[in-house]
């Protein structure tokens, strides 16, 4: 069984100013460059058969190329006691739109996908315990832009767990294709 995720893997350019929002905050986990992107859907573990499949039906997902902004944080959770620290991204609906296409072709084989409201967005930072309050942060970079960059795109990623925290290899990229007129 792999755990597996598929994702927007971000510029270098970019994961140098969000790692620029960084402060001492109680709790933090920051995510390191290497973590960063934005997760399309998370499958989780899946067999090696069924992994090929995947990789199929991927590979049909059209893809019309879209730029995509970085900019402002948030969090989920209260501010003061946050469960996590995210950057945003816009425009939100070309995202939204490859997440779905994703889910259906996912599902069509009998994968289980998360059933939460999809939100696309860059996770900064994880609390797990006693979280610091990161008002300070979202007052001061809540509508920093971060960059842009063109999607063209997506990609399956295996996600280890390892004692440093998670580390991510790509499966597969998957590129842009416009869909049929």
């Amino acid at each position: 069984m792999r755990r597996l995720f598929f994702g927007l893997e971000i510029p270098a350019q970019i994961k140098d100013r969000l790692l620029k929002a960084r402060a001492e905050v109680s709790g933090a986990k920051w995510q390191s460059v290497e973590q960063m992107h934005i997760t399309l859907l998370f499958p989780g573990e899946v067999e090696e058969e069924r992994l090929l499949a995947a990789c199929e039906a991927a590979r049909h997902i059209p893809l019309a190329a879209f730029e995509l902004n970085v900019a402002g944080l948030g969090c989920f959770g209260q501010p003061r006691a946050p469960q996590n620290l995210w950057a945003g991204v816009q425009p939100t609906a070309p995202v939204a739109s490859l997440h779905s296409a994703i889910k259906d072709q996912m599902e069509n084989l009998g994968l289980t996908t998360e059933s939460r409201a999809f939100r696309p967005h860059i996770t900064l930072a994880r609390f797990k315990r006693q979280p610091g309050s990161v008002q300070s942060l979202l007052a001061e970079y809540g509508e920093t832009a971060f960059g842009s960059f063109q999607v063209d795109q997506f990609v399956l990623f295996e996600s280890e767990q390892r004692s440093g925290g998670s580390v991510y290899t790509v499966i597969e990229r998957f590129p842009s294709w416009p869909a049929a007129v």
